[in-house]
């Protein structure tokens, strides 16, 4: 990894919380407006969650769920909940703000991971972003896997006594 990407990968977060401080003080909130940005925020933040549950770290290449629309469903979904914010602060410069902390980091972070997928997973991965877009979603599957949401595994361990 190059100086440059580690230092932009360094500084996201360090970055993120201050655009975020100022895009809630610039922030201007109407009812209408605030309904309409929790919405798209929730959509976001439901594709955050059906995404982790199909992702398996450096374990498995994660093709099912919603990794069979797009290689980059968590980042969508952060996508989708800065967007929702931008809508509920009803303000230009909250979204101006959200928009270039996305325009500068999501693109750098997005090609280190996909190096690191290729160096994992070689030739597999190679196929895989051959028929998966990296950010915006096909309309339909690549390919089933036969994997799913693991609902029903989460459900049985939450239920199961512990001695």
């Amino acid at each position: 990894m190059s100086g440059a990407t580690n230092f932009w990968i360094r500084w996201r977060v360090r970055v993120g919380y201050p655009v975020g401080f100022a895009a809630f003080w610039f922030a201007h909130p109407q009812p209408k407006w605030f309904l309409f940005g929790v919405a798209i925020a929730a959509v976001g933040l439901l594709i955050r969650g059906y995404a982790a549950g199909h992702l398996r770290k450096h374990k498995q290449l994660a093709m099912s769920g919603p990794y069979a629309y797009t290689r980059n469903p968590l980042y969508l979904g952060s996508m989708l909940l800065a967007a929702g914010f931008s809508v509920a602060s009803h303000s230009w410069i909250s979204t101006s703000l959200l928009a270039a902390y996305l325009v500068v980091f999501y693109p750098v972070v997005i090609r280190r991971e996909q190096t690191e997928l290729k160096t994992l997973y070689g030739n597999a991965f190679d196929e895989y972003a051959s028929r998966v877009p990296a950010f915006w979603p096909r309309l339909f599957p690549a390919k089933p896997s036969g994997e799913y949401f693991p609902g029903r595994s989460i459900a049985r361990t939450a239920n199961t006594r512990r001695p």
